[in-house]
């Protein structure tokens, strides 16, 4: 057998993208300590956390008023399935975390959507799951937002608003021409 054919097979990696957001990043450089636009492995049995604690976090947001661990990830096989996913807790005691509508208190946990996002105060992050086969390690790829991921992902389309200021996607029966009842009519 050639050295190709002895080769072990490739396993896909489950990779987390995180797009970040906060209104200041650009005066207050609170993303300064996070590795952008490179893969990182983390051990499948090591705690994501995020927060402004360096000793405690790996992923450090440079803000006063971050908690010290505001949350963490923890990556998880599902039972009875071989389908990787990543549990998001709220480790926060001042600081509600919102994760697509769902609002989580101190130590709530929640499975993460395959895409969704998190918000806490300012900051808003866009987590998108890439589903992979290794369990040894996970990765993430960080990225940073220049416009709102909120305002991004919840663009109106492009339908006219008549002239009484309400958009016709509200009501749907406002878009329809009126139709002329004489008075007498029933």
């Amino acid at each position: 057998m050639t050295s190709f054919e002895e080769a072990e097979t490739e396993e896909t990696v489950t990779c987390l993208h995180m797009t970040f957001y906060h209104p200041c990043q650009e005066n207050k450089m609170m993303f300064r300590c996070l590795n952008f636009c490179k893969r990182e492995q983390v051990r499948a049995d090591e705690m994501a956390k995020f927060g402004r604690d360096s000793n405690v976090c790996r992923y450090n947001l440079m803000d006063t008023r971050v908690s010290r661990i505001q949350f963490s990830l923890q990556f998880y096989r599902k039972l009875n399935s071989s389908q990787f996913s990543f549990e998001i807790k709220n480790m926060s005691k001042k600081t509600k975390l919102i994760v697509d509508q769902t609002e989580l208190g101190y130590l709530n946990k929640i499975d993460l959507p395959l895409k969704c996002i998190i918000c806490f105060g300012d900051y808003q992050i866009l987590a998108e799951v890439q589903e992979g086969e290794s369990v040894d390690y996970f990765e993430t790829h960080l990225h940073l937002a220049e416009v709102p991921i909120l305002q991004e992902r919840c663009l109106p389309s492009l339908q006219p608003i008549l002239e009484n200021g309400i958009s016709s996607l509200l009501f749907p029966s406002q878009g329809k021409s009126p139709i002329e009842i004489d008075e007498n009519e029933s």
